[in-house]
């Protein structure tokens, strides 16, 4: 069966359940990969994905459909991320992070973890505003236009603020020379 989006729209905001499901289901990997990237760690993102799935239950009887459906998904992802960042940073926390954690396998994948471990880390010291426009943006695909659109902010911001994130990337991801690799991946996106 193909996946219809504008009829289960339809049918989920007239109650149907399992319309409903097969939204949540086909948006929840790009869920989960948002809030992922925006909070830094599986814990937290889990949460804002939980909380993403509960808002869009709650609201989509009234989503208009004079936006995208899949941009105003992200936009609630991308609250629901900020939201659980805020709540964190309220928590006390602790040293140990599990997601941090690289295993002892072969060279290659071990560099690849590595690499991967420190672009987060990098993501993770950017401010929230950079931080967002690059998820979506360089690892999301998410048009500029869209982008602006989820944000509230217009195209010409986002397209500076991507600018300047990706300087910052650089400058942080230059500060461990070892990953000169990583900071081209950066500049080439």
């Amino acid at each position: 069966m193909a996946f219809d989006e504008s009829q289960l729209i339809a049918s989920a905001q007239q109650g149907n359940a399992s319309a409903v499901e097969q939204l949540l289901e086909h948006y929840y990997d790009y869920i989960f990969s948002i809030c992922r990237k925006v909070t830094g760690n599986v814990d937290d993102a889990n949460e804002a994905t939980q909380e993403t799935l509960i808002k869009v239950v709650r609201n989509i009887p009234s989503f208009k459909s004079t936006a995208k459906f899949s941009t105003w998904v992200y936009r609630i992802a991308t609250n629901a991320a900020l939201d659980e960042i805020r709540k964190k940073n309220r928590r006390p926390t602790s040293e140990f992070n599990e997601d941090t954690v690289v295993p002892q396998t072969t060279k290659n994948l071990e560099d690849s973890l590595i690499d991967n471990i420190d672009i987060d880390n990098a993501l993770q010291n950017l401010p929230e505003e950079f931080r967002i426009v690059l998820v979506l943006r360089d690892q999301l695909g998410t048009s500029y236009e869209e982008i602006s659109e989820i944000l509230g902010v217009a195209s010409g911001t986002v397209k500076s603020r991507i600018a300047r994130a990706r300087q910052k990337m650089k400058e942080e991801l230059l500060g461990n020379k070892s990953h000169v690799r990583a900071v081209k991946e950066v500049n080439d996106g």
